[in-house]
């Protein structure tokens, strides 16, 4: 095979083989990219073997160009002012450091116990009988005794006969928890709790109901911090907020041209969804910013930037095209230039010299922004990995999933450990706020679901896929730009693979 092919069939790689009988020819002057996505969504509904072949190609591409996009400039049309000065506010998390002496994990673990407790105990809906004081007024109560606890998950197993055994604590001590596996004569709701035990992650806080008995509590009902169930809520002015996440400017991979056509496109240069466009009040822009410097092993060889000063400069640079209209908001991932742990603050001011816009705004990681009202939560997203292999069912190809059991949690990062957390007296992770809108980046797949009125949305990327992806098997959704309308209440997808120049 030559050159363009293998790219292409290192592209593929888990989704489809590529036969022999296409050649170099067949894919000249194509854009692997946006040729990648159209050949995945092509198969994405075939069984095996798929096989891509000269016949299916030119199926493919004959598709493309009927749906492709040549757009033309707009002549003499300026872009429209949003009919309402902005109005939006930030809430930026101050990062405490403190030493990392076990009493400093030890209070910064017992502050999530009792917040995300008083959460439980505040907005329960079911009736949760008495709830003990603490783990360790257990022992005054006789077998048979219903009861309610609340504690921090330690660990979790399956028993040989398939039952769920939970060990919860807090700072008085531990209590082994028992989830029931059913059986043909099981209750919808004894199947629900059996269901949602398997879900449970470790350091995350739970209310457990259950019957006493020595040495464990039957468990009836499992209840977690959860978010209330509320109307989504709108806008009187027709206005909208875009979301992007994993630009990774300076990596070979980062799509300038996708990108670049998207900075037309926000300038009304272009006649493509240009009604989309001129309603944009607001962008966020949900970290990795950057694709950094040494994050990773010989990640040298995968730079077209090796400075991360440059980086910056060529990020802002891009951002500099975005009319003055429309604010911009900002927050670090773990592939930018500042501390891994999390909460991460705002990008530091040595990387901001050439940056003098007014409408470019820096916010931490996680960072609140309240856009006309509407409230905007906008975390990285490292902990997704961590939510995604610690529950059965959850997947890379559906951020939305791992976005929504995080919300149920009250806590941006709920299990310990699978990636850096700062050590405080207060636990900043935890939401403390109930968000109209989740916004969260780093799988690089884009993804969106309504979860009791909060609008979920993971923006994707604008990096090809790497090698390591490929690897893994996961397939990325690069250039897809989420658009959320506040009045309307819709949410469009915006795919700028589909742009031909």
């Amino acid at each position: 095979m030559v050159e363009v092919v293998t790219e292409l069939a290192k592209r593929l790689n888990g989704i489809a083989i590529i036969s022999s009988d296409l050649q170099e020819s067949d894919l000249q002057g194509a854009d692997l990219e946006s040729i990648t996505a159209y050949i995945t969504n092509f198969f994405k509904d075939e069984k095996s073997p798929k096989i891509l072949n000269r016949d299916i190609l030119e199926q493919i591409m004959q598709t493309r160009i009927q749906e492709a996009i040549i757009h033309e400039p707009v002549i003499q049309k300026p872009r429209v002012t949003p009919p309402a000065p902005s109005n939006f506010s930030i809430r930026s998390l101050e990062v405490k450091k403190t030493g990392a002496k076990a009493a400093d994990f030890a209070e910064y673990f017992n502050n999530r116990l009792e917040r995300l407790k008083a959460m439980i105990i505040a907005g329960r809906n079911v009736k949760f009988a008495e709830v003990v004081k603490d783990i360790d007024s257990i022992k005054q109560y006789m077998n048979g005794r219903e009861l309610g606890i609340i504690g921090m998950v330690y660990d979790k197993i399956t028993t040989k006969n398939g039952h769920i055994l939970a060990t919860i604590e807090d700072a008085t001590g531990t209590a082994k928890i028992l989830f029931l596996k059913p059986s043909k004569e099981s209750s919808k709701e004894q199947i629900q709790l059996f269901s949602e035990a398997d879900k449970l992650l470790v350091d995350e806080v739970v209310g457990v109901r259950g019957r006493i008995s020595a040495p464990f509590i039957m468990a009836n009902t499992l209840i977690r911090p959860d978010i209330p169930i509320k109307q989504r809520k709108r806008t009187e002015e027709d206005m909208s907020i875009a979301f992007m996440s994993d630009v990774h400017a300076g990596s070979k991979l980062f799509l300038e041209k996708q990108f670049r056509n998207f900075l037309k496109w926000i300038n009304l240069s272009t006649s493509y969804k240009q009604d989309i466009a001129e309603k944009i009040k607001y962008i966020v822009v949900g970290g990795d910013l950057v694709d950094g410097i040494g994050v990773y092993p010989n990640q040298e060889s995968e730079l077209t930037i090796e400075s991360i000063y440059r980086q910056y400069n060529f990020l802002f640079e891009l951002f500099s095209e975005i009319p003055e209209n429309i604010e911009v908001f900002m927050l670090p991932g773990n592939h930018d230039a500042m501390q891994r742990a999390e909460p991460q603050p705002q990008l530091a001011e040595e990387f901001l010299k050439e940056m003098k816009f007014k409408n470019i705004h820096m916010i931490s990681n996680p960072g609140y922004v309240t856009l006309d009202g509407i409230k905007v939560l906008s975390y990285h997203g490292t902990s997704l990995d961590s939510v995604i292999h610690g529950i059965k069912g959850l997947s890379y190809s559906k951020p939305e999933g791992a976005m929504l059991e995080v919300l149920k949690r009250r806590h941006l990062s709920p299990v310990y450990g699978h990636n850096p957390i700062v050590p405080s007296s207060t636990d900043q992770m935890i939401m403390d706020q109930v968000p109209d809108i989740l916004h969260m980046g780093h799988l690089h797949k884009n993804g969106s679901a309504d979860y009791h009125g909060t609008l979920i949305v993971n923006s994707g990327t604008w990096q090809a896929r790497t090698s390591y992806q490929i690897k893994l098997g996961h397939m990325p959704t690069p250039a897809v730009l989420p658009v959320y309308n506040t009045k309307t209440m819709e949410l469009y997808n915006v795919d700028f693979n589909l742009i031909n120049d």
